[in-house]
């Protein structure tokens, strides 16, 4: 049995980023809904995607200058 620590470190942070955004829509909208009702919790939730969205796309575009690179690299 090998260990390969890369693997582990990056599984790892997928799980706490993916926790993080249940935490921060599931639980954090459902406030939201149970303290200000249905139309509140939606504002929120959208609220909640569009200050996603930039950070969403950065993360795109490192990975894609990352395969560019490596891809560059390569050949």
């Amino acid at each position: 049995m090998t260990r390969n620590l890369q693997k582990y470190s990056r599984q790892t942070n997928l799980q706490l980023i993916g926790g993080a955004l249940v935490l921060l829509f599931i639980v954090g909208d459902g406030l939201i809904y149970w303290l200000y009702g249905s139309q509140a919790a939606l504002m929120g939730f959208l609220c909640l995607l569009a200050g996603l969205t930039p950070v969403v796309l950065v993360v795109l575009i490192i990975l894609l200058l990352d395969w560019i690179t490596k891809r560059a690299t390569r050949g």
